[in-house]
């Protein structure tokens, strides 16, 4: 639709008479309430494009005169030829003819009046749309996202424009964090839980990446099929207390059994959860370098809510010894009390376990209990040394010694970060659940779906953004990112708000 002179005044209420004879219509025909609303849908979108046509209308094409006077004194001319641009709305397509203003044709054009006056996107897509494309792209996939609007709205958009708008949308994700105030400060005896994990996201095979030689092609894993996207998570929580078999009990408990034979849990919730991701397109080390981008923000953000450092910090995560170590480079000396997930340790209690008797059987459930309990009860040095004992006699082959080994390695490795006893009785947190849901919230359900694969730019856009959502900050970003491109688009915005814009007369 091409605007060019405003609606004329016959037109003026036809829609709603249609509207009005469509429901008479109906009510007298027996129409379905399904095929009503189908009717009044498809009336009031036609509706919202001729009324959204008449507000362009309104505004004319922006002409301001000959020649505009801009910062510093400087006169730009109009050109011309007027211009025209699309605008892709939620009511459909228009085509907009603007007056603009430039130093002479063919160079540069510095100030479109309607333009500035409308606060337009950068590119064709309202902004409107393009918060209600990007709010569904971060939970399903693009596609999809095309077919739900195109059923809805009637609009027809490719996966490409939808990838790139998500691309250039996650641009102001960085700014939008860094002007966000500080998260609540710690209160009384909450616990300050900082916490990171990796996931992998299959990545889309390069373009100069050599054809697979059917000759030599293996089964097995492909490498650098996927890159590792570090997730962060920081949250507040208040103290809980237990006993060892109390944790036990909760890690042995029959699923099975009826929910009334299930002890109740009065377990707190972490308050004032955030959650970054960050996916490294560094040559050398890229989960480093990925490690270190989070781990820094989650000192920066800790520092934020306790600065003077009057609780405690628990840093809580699985075994991964790259982000243990880019942990304490961003934390420094900073006291802290760091907790290898009880989840992960017991992993490796169970594998032991298996090397001794048939998996699933009375007596490996039986050494597993006794085992953890031992952990649970500050008696990990004793435990380590007593798989090492009863190894000796025990009928395992070579290989299974040798794993055996390096089990026992990695706990003793690992018993500064596994005093569940003292964890227990402070009321500090000892299992991961946390940043594991974050990572499939984050990645899994969105960037691992049968079938997909990425770019780094367009799966980091992703990460950002669904943190973002996730966060509940999708409004204020939204509203920051038209401020923000309003501002960087529109240097002129004076001149507008000085000219007049003759409106017609109501008829």
């Amino acid at each position: 639709m091409t605007i060019m002179k405003q609606a004329s005044a016959q037109d003026k209420g036809l829609e709603l008479q249609e509207l009005e004879a469509f429901i008479r219509t109906a009510a007298q025909t027996g129409l379905a309430a399904h095929e009503v609303e189908q009717g009044l849908w498809k009336r009031l979108l036609a509706l919202g494009h001729h009324l959204l046509g008449q507000f362009f209308a309104m505004l004319g094409d922006g002409d301001q005169g000959e020649t505009v006077r801009v910062g510093e004194g400087r006169v730009l001319r109009r050109l011309a030829e007027p211009h025209r641009r699309v605008y892709q709305s939620i009511f459909g397509h228009f085509e907009l003819e603007r007056v603009v203003y430039g130093s002479r044709e063919g160079q540069r054009i510095e100030y479109v009046p309607l333009d500035t006056r409308l606060q337009l996107p950068g590119g064709r897509f309202s902004y409107l749309l393009q918060d209600w494309d990007q709010a569904l792209a971060v939970e399903t996939p693009y596609q999809q996202v095309n077919q739900v609007l195109g059923r809805i709205l009637g609009l027809e958009q490719s996966v490409a424009s939808l990838e790139q708008m998500s691309r250039s949308m996650a641009q102001a994700v960085e700014g939008f964090w860094e002007a966000q105030p500080p998260a609540l400060p710690a209160e009384v005896e909450q616990i300050v839980v900082l916490s990171g994990d990796g996931k992998g996201i299959p990545m889309r095979k390069p373009a100069t990446a050599p054809a697979i030689d059917a000759h030599r092609h293996q089964r097995g894993p492909k490498p650098e099929r996927k890159k590792m996207a570090v997730v962060g998570a920081i949250y507040q929580i208040e103290p809980y207390r237990r006993t060892p078999e109390e944790v036990l009990e909760a890690l042995f408990r029959d699923p099975s059994a009826p929910p009334d034979e299930r002890p109740t849990s009065c377990r707190p919730a972490p308050q004032h959860k955030r959650l970054r991701a960050q996916l490294s397109d560094a040559q050398s080390e890229p989960f480093k370098a990925a490690s270190t981008v989070i781990m820094d923000w989650l000192a920066e953000e800790a520092h934020e809510r306790d600065c003077e450092h009057q609780h405690p910090w628990v840093v809580l995560m699985d075994g991964q010894e790259v982000l243990w170590e880019t942990a304490a480079q961003a934390l420094d000396e900073t006291p802290r009390i760091e907790v290898l997930d009880l989840l992960h340790a017991t992993g490796y209690l169970w594998e032991a376990v298996h090397l001794f008797h048939t998996p699933g059987s009375e007596a490996a459930f039986k050494m597993m209990k006794l085992l953890v309990l031992a952990l649970l009860s500050g008696m990990g040095e004793t435990m380590v040394s007593w798989l090492e004992m009863v190894a000796e006699p025990a009928d395992l082959s070579t290989t299974q010694q040798a794993r055996l080994a390096k089990i026992c390695q990695y706990l003793r490795h690992n018993l500064p970060r596994m005093r569940y006893d003292h964890y227990l009785a402070a009321g500090y947190p000892i299992a991961s659940g946390v940043i594991e849901g974050a990572c499939r919230h984050v990645v899994k359900d969105r960037l691992e779906r049968a079938g997909m694969h990425w770019t780094i730019p367009g799966a980091q856009a992703m990460l950002q953004l669904r943190c973002v959502a996730l966060n509940g900050q999708w409004d204020e970003l939204m509203r920051y990112r038209i401020e923000q491109e309003t501002a960087r688009l529109y240097p002129y915005a004076e001149l507008v708000e000085q000219a007049q814009w003759p409106l017609p007369e109501a008829a």
